[in-house]
């Protein structure tokens, strides 16, 4: 039908940009703050990807990142990121701002077992210390292949960097991940917190994972925080960590660095 040709047309026009883009260098990261409550001060920066596709503009993130997965271009792309993530944080250093960085690693890249001696190589590199990295990772991303993604995870975390599962209670096995994995923190998805304020169910929830976590030694990260009054009611409930556009939108790194200059 017309209307599926368009779709694979437009398919295979992304295909074909994403093995062009590593080397034109279209890709860019941004970076959202991370807010220590307790301390009132932003702690980490987590990296996001942007596309500046020469003739569509930014691509979004979900349109391309199922497609680089699914073709095997998600290992190249996901180690630019890392590695752009750890040079741009390195800046900040040099510019008197330290701060941890986080970067989200795509299932695929769970499945690496050579992955962790390449973390190690890439901190050396940086001069970061491996607790200032943070590598989030979702439930659905440690499906695949659990054990080799424990495995994987496992050799990372070993070194000192810390373990985040990003979109925390989205999933089918949370509770299961949290006992088996090298977990440092949980990130509570933003559709509980941005609820929060007008469902109670919502709130019991975001509540009980802040519990959960703290009751397991874990940090706990609230994210879609856009407002004071949400950012008041989880300091209430003893949250460690928020994100959110009331915190910060997302901005390069050069721009934080000219900005945030002691």
């Amino acid at each position: 039908e017309p209307g599926m040709d368009a779709s694979l047309q437009a398919r295979r026009a992304i295909e074909t940009g994403l093995r062009l883009a590593l080397a034109r260098k279209e890709f860019r990261l941004v970076f959202q703050p991370v807010l220590n409550i307790e301390e009132n001060r932003i702690s980490a920066m987590e990296a996001l990807l942007r596309w500046d596709h020469p003739e569509r503009g930014v691509v979004p993130p979900g349109e391309f990142i199922p497609i680089a997965e699914e073709t095997g271009l998600i290992r190249p792309l996901s180690l630019w990121i890392l590695e752009r993530a750890l040079r741009d944080r390195l800046a900040w250093v040099e510019a008197g701002i330290d701060l941890g960085v986080a970067v989200n690693l795509a299932p695929d890249s769970l499945q690496d077992l050579d992955l962790a001696p390449v973390v190690a190589e890439l901190l050396a590199r940086h001069d970061a210390p491996p607790w200032r990295l943070t590598i989030e990772v979702t439930e659905t991303a440690m499906m695949k292949n659990p054990a080799r993604a424990q495995a994987v995870l496992t050799a990372i975390h070993a070194m000192g960097v810390r373990i985040s599962i990003d979109d925390f209670g989205t999933g089918y096995s949370s509770l299961a991940y949290l006992k088996e994995l090298p977990v440092d923190e949980v990130k509570v998805d933003r559709s509980f917190v941005q609820d929060a304020s007008a469902s109670r169910r919502d709130a019991c929830i975001v509540r009980s994972v802040i519990d959960l976590g703290h009751n397991l030694g874990l940090k706990v990260v609230a994210e879609g925080v856009e407002d004071e009054p949400t950012l008041e009611r989880l300091r209430g409930w003893g949250c460690d960590l928020a994100q959110g556009w009331r915190l910060g939108r997302p901005t390069s790194a050069d721009e934080y660095r000219l900005r945030h200059r002691p």
